[in-house]
């Protein structure tokens, strides 16, 4: 595929996401649980890779905080799980690697890195484990629905044919 088409995607699920960040999003104390961010993290881990993943995962926490829909702690969630789902799923060609990996990274890992956030940026006193209950959760709900996206989307020709461009190794869905 090529960086156009690419970028073009990206920019779509930017813009899904922004959008839906106004009216699906669950209050958890000072934080804003997006189960939407989870979607998009697995379908762009799946289609874009590791690079478009993240990049998109970045742009939609900027532009969440830009108009006040999201916190600074959806910096680390969103682009450490986006980032571990599309390596695990380029280097094991499964979609359940790309599930374990946006609920490890968002739910585990990001939630521990969002520690050290909410202490120094935001002045609330946390227990470093206190972020890990919600984000797993939302990391859940979010990732299997975005893995039965994702298998609905590829027995389309035009989602499937991007994955089956030249490349056998797709071919275990």
């Amino acid at each position: 595929m090529n960086q156009t088409r690419k970028l073009t995607i990206t920019a779509l699920l930017v813009a899904i996401t922004t959008v839906t960040s106004h009216l699906i999003y669950i209050p958890v104390g000072f934080a804003k649980v997006f189960p939407i961010q989870h979607v998009v993290n697995i379908l762009s881990a799946v289609l874009l890779g590791p690079s478009y993943a993240v990049l998109q995962a970045f742009t939609t926490s900027l532009l969440r905080n830009l108009f006040g829909t999201g916190s600074l702690l959806a910096f680390p969630g969103s682009m450490i799980g986006a980032l571990l789902a599309s390596l695990l799923f380029l280097y094991s060609k499964k979609l359940s690697w790309a599930f374990f990996g946006e609920v490890i990274g968002t739910g585990m890992i990001g939630a521990i890195c969002s520690y050290p956030i909410a202490l120094l940026f935001l002045g609330k006193e946390v227990a470093l484990f206190g972020f890990i209950p919600s984000f797993i959760i939302s990391s859940l709900g979010g990732a299997i629905i975005g893995i039965v996206l994702v298998k609905a989307l590829l027995k389309t020709p035009q989602v499937g044919g991007i994955l089956y461009e030249n490349s056998t190794n797709y071919r275990r869905f």
